[in-house]
Protein backbone atom coordinates (compact mmCIF):
# COMPACT_ATOMS: atom_id res chain seq x y z
CA UNK A 1 0.00 0.00 0.00
CA UNK A 2 2.95 1.95 -0.16
CA UNK A 3 3.33 5.63 -2.16
CA UNK A 4 5.81 7.96 -2.27
CA UNK A 5 6.32 9.23 1.08
CA UNK A 6 8.18 12.43 3.00
CA UNK A 7 12.38 12.40 1.94
CA UNK A 8 13.07 12.01 5.98
CA UNK A 9 11.45 8.29 5.48
CA UNK A 10 12.33 6.60 2.06
CA UNK A 11 9.98 3.90 1.26
CA UNK A 12 7.62 3.61 4.06
CA UNK A 13 4.27 3.17 3.66
CA UNK A 14 2.75 6.87 4.54
CA UNK A 15 -1.00 6.27 4.14
CA UNK A 16 -3.54 5.13 6.86
CA UNK A 17 -7.58 4.93 6.76
CA UNK A 18 -9.39 5.71 9.98
CA UNK A 19 -12.63 5.76 11.23
CA UNK A 20 -14.80 8.36 12.66
CA UNK A 21 -17.73 8.44 15.10
CA UNK A 22 -17.78 10.55 18.35
CA UNK A 23 -13.25 10.37 17.54
CA UNK A 24 -11.11 9.74 14.72
CA UNK A 25 -9.55 7.00 15.05
CA UNK A 26 -6.62 5.01 13.12
CA UNK A 27 -4.97 1.30 13.53
CA UNK A 28 -1.44 0.92 13.60
CA UNK A 29 1.18 -1.38 15.22
CA UNK A 30 3.35 -1.09 18.37
CA UNK A 31 5.98 -3.33 19.71
CA UNK A 32 8.11 -7.07 18.92
CA UNK A 33 6.24 -8.86 17.98
CA UNK A 34 3.36 -6.06 16.90
CA UNK A 35 0.44 -5.69 18.84
CA UNK A 36 -2.60 -3.96 17.02
CA UNK A 37 -4.01 -0.88 18.40
CA UNK A 38 -6.50 2.05 17.78
CA UNK A 39 -5.47 5.25 18.46
CA UNK A 40 -7.99 8.49 18.66
CA UNK A 41 -5.95 11.15 15.55
CA UNK A 42 -5.40 14.45 17.86
CA UNK A 43 -4.20 17.58 16.48
CA UNK A 44 -4.65 19.00 19.53
CA UNK A 45 -2.41 16.81 21.75
CA UNK A 46 1.57 16.47 21.87
CA UNK A 47 2.46 12.83 24.09
CA UNK A 48 1.25 9.92 22.28
CA UNK A 49 -0.18 7.49 24.60
CA UNK A 50 -1.57 3.83 25.12
CA UNK A 51 -3.73 2.25 27.86
CA UNK A 52 -0.79 0.19 29.08
CA UNK A 53 -1.83 -3.76 30.84
CA UNK A 54 1.82 -3.96 32.98
CA UNK A 55 0.96 -7.73 34.21
CA UNK A 56 0.43 -10.30 31.52
CA UNK A 57 -2.95 -11.11 30.87
CA UNK A 58 -5.39 -12.29 27.62
CA UNK A 59 -4.77 -9.58 24.78
CA UNK A 60 -7.51 -6.72 25.07
CA UNK A 61 -7.87 -3.04 24.48
CA UNK A 62 -4.53 -2.66 26.00
CA UNK A 63 -0.54 -2.30 24.89
CA UNK A 64 1.55 -5.27 27.07
CA UNK A 65 4.85 -4.05 27.22
CA UNK A 66 5.73 -7.00 28.75
CA UNK A 67 5.10 -9.02 25.16
CA UNK A 68 7.70 -6.50 23.95
CA UNK A 69 11.16 -7.23 23.25
CA UNK A 70 11.72 -3.55 22.12
CA UNK A 71 9.71 -1.76 24.81
CA UNK A 72 12.12 0.40 26.96
CA UNK A 73 11.02 3.00 29.60
CA UNK A 74 12.70 6.38 30.13
CA UNK A 75 14.19 6.98 33.21
CA UNK A 76 13.81 10.07 34.83
CA UNK A 77 17.89 10.86 33.91
CA UNK A 78 16.73 10.95 30.59
CA UNK A 79 17.35 14.29 28.39
CA UNK A 80 13.78 13.41 27.29
CA UNK A 81 12.23 13.66 30.52
CA UNK A 82 14.38 16.58 31.89
CA UNK A 83 13.84 18.83 28.65
CA UNK A 84 11.28 17.91 26.05
CA UNK A 85 7.96 17.53 27.94
CA UNK A 86 8.08 21.16 28.91
CA UNK A 87 5.00 22.13 26.66
CA UNK A 88 2.76 18.68 28.85
CA UNK A 89 0.26 20.03 30.75
CA UNK A 90 1.29 19.36 33.99
CA UNK A 91 4.90 18.67 34.85
CA UNK A 92 6.71 15.45 34.40
CA UNK A 93 7.66 13.79 37.95
CA UNK A 94 10.06 10.65 38.84
CA UNK A 95 8.31 7.19 40.18
CA UNK A 96 9.80 4.93 42.75
CA UNK A 97 11.42 3.32 40.20
CA UNK A 98 12.99 6.33 39.04
CA UNK A 99 10.81 6.02 35.78
CA UNK A 100 9.52 9.38 33.93
CA UNK A 101 6.24 9.83 35.53
CA UNK A 102 3.82 11.70 33.37
CA UNK A 103 0.08 13.52 34.02
CA UNK A 104 -2.05 14.50 30.89
CA UNK A 105 -4.94 16.78 31.32
CA UNK A 106 -7.42 17.43 28.61
CA UNK A 107 -9.89 20.68 28.36
CA UNK A 108 -12.74 17.85 28.98
CA UNK A 109 -11.45 17.41 32.73
CA UNK A 110 -10.30 13.34 31.48
CA UNK A 111 -7.08 12.82 32.19
CA UNK A 112 -4.19 9.80 32.11
CA UNK A 113 -0.84 8.95 33.98
CA UNK A 114 1.59 6.70 33.69
CA UNK A 115 5.23 6.41 32.71
CA UNK A 116 7.08 7.85 29.41
CA UNK A 117 8.70 4.85 27.37
CA UNK A 118 9.64 3.82 23.90
CA UNK A 119 9.19 1.35 21.34
CA UNK A 120 8.64 0.03 17.76
CA UNK A 121 5.73 1.44 15.78
CA UNK A 122 3.93 0.31 12.52
CA UNK A 123 2.21 2.41 10.02
CA UNK A 124 -0.38 -0.09 7.67
CA UNK A 125 1.32 -3.07 8.12
CA UNK A 126 4.32 -2.07 6.52
CA UNK A 127 8.14 -1.73 7.92
CA UNK A 128 8.54 -0.55 11.31
CA UNK A 129 9.66 3.83 11.18
CA UNK A 130 13.46 3.94 11.41
CA UNK A 131 13.46 5.27 14.90
CA UNK A 132 11.45 3.68 18.12
CA UNK A 133 9.58 6.28 19.56
CA UNK A 134 8.54 8.03 22.59
CA UNK A 135 5.10 7.69 23.90
CA UNK A 136 3.15 7.57 27.34
CA UNK A 137 2.37 3.83 28.48
CA UNK A 138 -0.11 5.01 31.03
CA UNK A 139 -2.12 2.94 33.65
CA UNK A 140 -4.27 4.91 35.37
CA UNK A 141 -6.63 7.99 34.40
CA UNK A 142 -10.36 9.09 34.83
CA UNK A 143 -12.62 9.77 31.67
CA UNK A 144 -15.51 11.87 30.72
CA UNK A 145 -17.14 9.29 27.80
CA UNK A 146 -15.98 5.30 29.37
CA UNK A 147 -17.91 3.66 26.54
CA UNK A 148 -16.48 6.26 23.64
CA UNK A 149 -12.60 5.81 25.40
CA UNK A 150 -13.46 1.89 25.40
CA UNK A 151 -13.04 1.20 21.54
CA UNK A 152 -9.38 2.75 21.61
CA UNK A 153 -6.25 1.72 23.11
CA UNK A 154 -4.83 5.41 23.40
CA UNK A 155 -4.32 8.06 21.60
CA UNK A 156 -1.96 9.74 18.82
CA UNK A 157 -0.76 13.43 19.24
CA UNK A 158 -0.21 15.20 15.96
CA UNK A 159 0.97 18.83 17.22
CA UNK A 160 3.77 20.80 16.67
CA UNK A 161 5.49 20.16 20.46
CA UNK A 162 9.00 17.65 20.04
CA UNK A 163 7.20 14.64 21.34
CA UNK A 164 4.66 14.52 18.81
CA UNK A 165 4.22 11.61 16.62
CA UNK A 166 4.95 13.70 13.38
CA UNK A 167 7.72 15.68 15.12
CA UNK A 168 9.69 12.42 16.38
CA UNK A 169 9.06 10.90 12.86
CA UNK A 170 10.29 13.90 10.86
CA UNK A 171 7.71 14.36 8.53
CA UNK A 172 7.22 17.90 7.17
CA UNK A 173 3.50 17.65 6.27
CA UNK A 174 0.57 15.36 6.75
CA UNK A 175 -3.04 15.59 5.45
CA UNK A 176 -6.09 14.43 6.39
CA UNK A 177 -9.59 13.51 4.60
CA UNK A 178 -12.73 13.00 6.57
CA UNK A 179 -15.79 11.33 4.89
CA UNK A 180 -19.36 13.15 5.62
CA UNK A 181 -21.23 9.98 3.51
CA UNK A 182 -19.94 7.15 5.98
CA UNK A 183 -17.64 6.55 9.35
CA UNK A 184 -14.08 6.35 7.00
CA UNK A 185 -11.43 8.68 6.51
CA UNK A 186 -7.53 9.02 5.37
CA UNK A 187 -4.40 10.51 6.94
CA UNK A 188 -1.16 11.06 4.98
CA UNK A 189 2.55 11.66 5.47
CA UNK A 190 4.15 13.66 3.22
CA UNK A 191 3.05 15.37 0.12
CA UNK A 192 0.01 15.11 -1.68
CA UNK A 193 0.46 15.96 -5.30
CA UNK A 194 -2.60 14.32 -6.72
CA UNK A 195 -3.96 15.45 -9.74
CA UNK A 196 -7.38 14.60 -8.63
CA UNK A 197 -7.10 17.17 -5.73
CA UNK A 198 -7.97 21.01 -6.13
CA UNK A 199 -5.28 23.85 -5.24
CA UNK A 200 -5.74 24.73 -1.31
CA UNK A 201 -6.49 27.54 0.18
CA UNK A 202 -3.26 28.33 2.80
CA UNK A 203 -3.72 30.02 5.72
CA UNK A 204 -0.71 30.60 8.04
CA UNK A 205 0.04 29.41 11.54
CA UNK A 206 -0.32 32.15 14.26
CA UNK A 207 2.82 32.25 15.95
CA UNK A 208 4.27 34.34 19.25
CA UNK A 209 7.63 34.48 20.80
CA UNK A 210 6.52 35.05 24.09
CA UNK A 211 5.31 32.35 26.08
CA UNK A 212 1.81 33.61 27.45
CA UNK A 213 -0.32 31.61 30.05
CA UNK A 214 -3.32 30.89 27.64
CA UNK A 215 -1.62 30.72 24.45
CA UNK A 216 -1.11 26.66 23.39
CA UNK A 217 2.14 27.57 21.25
CA UNK A 218 2.37 23.48 19.73
CA UNK A 219 -1.37 24.03 18.43
CA UNK A 220 -2.19 24.18 15.20
CA UNK A 221 -3.12 28.28 15.62
CA UNK A 222 -5.10 30.22 12.73
CA UNK A 223 -6.17 33.35 12.19
CA UNK A 224 -10.02 33.37 12.76
CA UNK A 225 -10.92 37.10 11.22
CA UNK A 226 -14.73 36.42 10.91
CA UNK A 227 -18.22 34.45 10.56
CA UNK A 228 -20.52 34.57 7.93
CA UNK A 229 -24.10 33.26 8.12
CA UNK A 230 -25.54 32.96 4.24
CA UNK A 231 -23.96 36.03 2.62
CA UNK A 232 -24.05 38.80 6.07
CA UNK A 233 -21.10 38.88 8.28
CA UNK A 234 -21.54 38.99 11.72
CA UNK A 235 -20.86 42.42 12.65
CA UNK A 236 -18.20 41.67 15.48
CA UNK A 237 -15.17 43.69 15.66
CA UNK A 238 -11.67 42.17 14.44
CA UNK A 239 -10.69 42.47 18.00
CA UNK A 240 -13.07 39.70 19.37
CA UNK A 241 -10.75 36.93 17.23
CA UNK A 242 -7.01 38.31 18.37
CA UNK A 243 -5.58 36.67 20.81
CA UNK A 244 -5.49 39.02 24.06
CA UNK A 245 -2.52 40.10 25.94
CA UNK A 246 -2.78 36.55 28.30
CA UNK A 247 -3.27 34.92 24.94
CA UNK A 248 -6.41 33.78 25.36
CA UNK A 249 -8.70 34.02 22.11
CA UNK A 250 -6.15 32.09 19.86
CA UNK A 251 -8.13 30.05 17.13
CA UNK A 252 -6.88 26.21 17.42
CA UNK A 253 -7.66 23.46 14.54
CA UNK A 254 -8.41 20.40 16.75
CA UNK A 255 -8.96 16.82 15.21
CA UNK A 256 -9.22 15.28 18.70
CA UNK A 257 -12.38 17.20 19.40
CA UNK A 258 -16.00 16.77 17.79
CA UNK A 259 -17.33 19.77 17.09
CA UNK A 260 -16.56 23.57 17.00
CA UNK A 261 -16.98 25.95 19.76
CA UNK A 262 -16.06 30.16 19.93
CA UNK A 263 -15.86 32.30 22.64
CA UNK A 264 -19.08 33.60 24.30
CA UNK A 265 -19.63 37.23 21.82
CA UNK A 266 -19.09 35.67 18.66
CA UNK A 267 -21.26 32.45 19.83
CA UNK A 268 -23.71 35.10 20.54
CA UNK A 269 -23.68 36.81 17.67
CA UNK A 270 -23.89 33.21 15.43
CA UNK A 271 -26.87 32.17 17.28
CA UNK A 272 -29.08 35.26 16.98
CA UNK A 273 -27.99 35.42 13.54
CA UNK A 274 -28.74 31.84 12.93
CA UNK A 275 -31.89 31.97 14.40
CA UNK A 276 -32.86 34.90 12.73
CA UNK A 277 -32.27 33.33 9.20
CA UNK A 278 -34.10 29.75 10.32
CA UNK A 279 -37.53 31.50 11.82
CA UNK A 280 -40.22 29.43 10.54
CA UNK A 281 -37.78 27.16 8.90
CA UNK A 282 -37.01 25.60 12.48
CA UNK A 283 -38.68 24.90 15.52
CA UNK A 284 -36.43 25.56 18.98
CA UNK A 285 -36.66 23.66 21.58
CA UNK A 286 -38.19 25.69 24.43
CA UNK A 287 -35.92 23.79 27.28
CA UNK A 288 -33.39 26.43 29.33
CA UNK A 289 -32.81 23.30 31.00
CA UNK A 290 -31.13 21.64 28.50
CA UNK A 291 -27.92 22.14 27.27
CA UNK A 292 -26.47 19.24 24.83
CA UNK A 293 -22.81 18.74 26.16
CA UNK A 294 -22.53 21.29 28.39
CA UNK A 295 -22.15 23.91 25.53
CA UNK A 296 -24.38 23.58 22.25
CA UNK A 297 -28.04 25.42 24.08
CA UNK A 298 -29.42 25.91 20.60
CA UNK A 299 -31.30 23.14 19.78
CA UNK A 300 -34.56 22.11 17.56
CA UNK A 301 -37.25 20.07 17.49
CA UNK A 302 -37.70 18.31 14.31
CA UNK A 303 -40.73 15.46 13.35
CA UNK A 304 -39.46 12.03 13.16
CA UNK A 305 -41.18 11.67 10.09
CA UNK A 306 -38.67 13.74 8.36
CA UNK A 307 -35.81 11.97 6.17
CA UNK A 308 -33.66 15.30 5.71
CA UNK A 309 -33.59 18.69 7.17
CA UNK A 310 -35.05 21.73 5.62
CA UNK A 311 -32.47 23.75 3.63
CA UNK A 312 -30.34 25.85 6.16
CA UNK A 313 -27.97 29.55 5.68
CA UNK A 314 -24.29 27.85 5.44
CA UNK A 315 -22.28 29.33 8.24
CA UNK A 316 -18.61 30.54 6.75
CA UNK A 317 -15.58 30.35 9.01
CA UNK A 318 -13.28 33.38 7.10
CA UNK A 319 -9.81 33.05 8.06
CA UNK A 320 -6.86 34.91 7.09
CA UNK A 321 -6.39 33.82 3.13
CA UNK A 322 -8.90 30.68 3.37
CA UNK A 323 -12.22 29.79 3.91
CA UNK A 324 -14.44 26.70 5.62
CA UNK A 325 -18.12 26.56 4.50
CA UNK A 326 -20.31 24.31 6.96
CA UNK A 327 -23.95 23.69 5.41
CA UNK A 328 -26.69 21.56 4.92
CA UNK A 329 -26.03 18.46 7.91
CA UNK A 330 -22.84 19.17 9.41
CA UNK A 331 -25.09 21.92 10.85
CA UNK A 332 -27.10 20.00 12.94
CA UNK A 333 -26.36 16.92 15.30
CA UNK A 334 -29.31 14.54 15.79
CA UNK A 335 -29.55 13.82 19.93
CA UNK A 336 -28.76 10.08 20.37
CA UNK A 337 -31.80 8.49 21.39
CA UNK A 338 -33.82 12.22 22.39
CA UNK A 339 -37.21 12.49 21.23
CA UNK A 340 -40.00 15.06 22.37
CA UNK A 341 -43.51 14.03 21.59
CA UNK A 342 -43.18 13.10 17.81
CA UNK A 343 -39.94 14.66 17.26
CA UNK A 344 -36.25 14.45 17.38
CA UNK A 345 -34.08 17.02 18.96
CA UNK A 346 -31.14 18.27 16.76
CA UNK A 347 -28.67 20.98 18.18
CA UNK A 348 -26.52 23.38 16.07
CA UNK A 349 -23.32 21.97 15.88
CA UNK A 350 -21.19 25.77 16.80
CA UNK A 351 -20.74 25.67 20.99
CA UNK A 352 -20.19 28.43 23.51
CA UNK A 353 -16.22 27.81 24.62
CA UNK A 354 -17.40 29.76 27.73
CA UNK A 355 -19.82 27.02 29.07
CA UNK A 356 -16.81 24.69 28.49
CA UNK A 357 -14.09 27.19 30.43
CA UNK A 358 -11.53 27.21 27.16
CA UNK A 359 -10.04 30.33 26.78
CA UNK A 360 -10.03 29.53 23.09
CA UNK A 361 -11.77 29.07 19.54
CA UNK A 362 -11.64 25.31 18.41
CA UNK A 363 -12.46 24.34 15.16
CA UNK A 364 -13.62 20.26 15.45
CA UNK A 365 -13.38 17.43 13.37
CA UNK A 366 -17.16 17.40 12.31
CA UNK A 367 -16.85 20.98 10.45
CA UNK A 368 -13.44 19.34 9.07
CA UNK A 369 -15.72 16.62 7.33
CA UNK A 370 -15.09 16.96 3.33
CA UNK A 371 -12.06 19.09 3.43
CA UNK A 372 -8.71 17.84 2.73
CA UNK A 373 -6.66 19.41 5.47
CA UNK A 374 -2.81 19.66 5.26
CA UNK A 375 -0.83 20.45 7.92
CA UNK A 376 2.34 22.03 7.03
CA UNK A 377 5.21 22.20 9.76
CA UNK A 378 7.90 22.93 7.14
CA UNK A 379 6.31 26.75 5.91
CA UNK A 380 4.24 26.77 8.96
CA UNK A 381 0.74 27.05 7.47
CA UNK A 382 -2.88 24.97 7.38
CA UNK A 383 -4.27 24.21 3.77
CA UNK A 384 -7.76 23.53 2.90
CA UNK A 385 -9.74 22.33 -0.05
CA UNK A 386 -13.56 21.26 -0.37
CA UNK A 387 -13.24 17.74 -2.01
CA UNK A 388 -15.88 14.31 -1.63
CA UNK A 389 -13.62 12.58 1.04
CA UNK A 390 -14.90 8.89 0.71
CA UNK A 391 -13.81 9.29 -2.94
CA UNK A 392 -10.55 10.33 -2.20
CA UNK A 393 -9.77 7.44 -0.17
CA UNK A 394 -10.93 5.27 -2.67
CA UNK A 395 -8.67 6.59 -5.14
CA UNK A 396 -5.86 6.25 -2.98
CA UNK A 397 -7.03 2.67 -2.69
CA UNK A 398 -8.54 3.21 0.91
CA UNK A 399 -12.14 2.91 0.32
CA UNK A 400 -14.97 0.46 0.95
Amino acid sequence: MAIPSAASVPRQPNKLSFHHNVSLTVSLSVGSPPQNVTMVLDTGSELSWLHCNKTPTTPGATFEPLRSSSYSPTPCSSPICRTQTRDFTLPVSCDQKKLCHATISYADSTSVEGNLASDKFILDGGSPLPAAMVFGCMDAGSSSNPDEDAKSTGLIGMNRGSLSFVTQMGFPKFSYCISGRDSSGVLLFGETNFPWLRPLNYTPMVQISTPLPYFDRVAYTVQLEGIRVSSKVLALPKSVFVPDHTGAGQTMVDSGTQFTFLLGPAYTALKNEFMQQTKGVLRVLDDPNFVFQGAMDLCYRVELTRTSLPPLPAVTLMFRGAEMSVSAERLMYRVPGMVRGSDSVYCFTFGNSDLLGIEAYVIGHHHQQNVWMEFDLAKLRVGLAEVRCDLASQRLGLGP
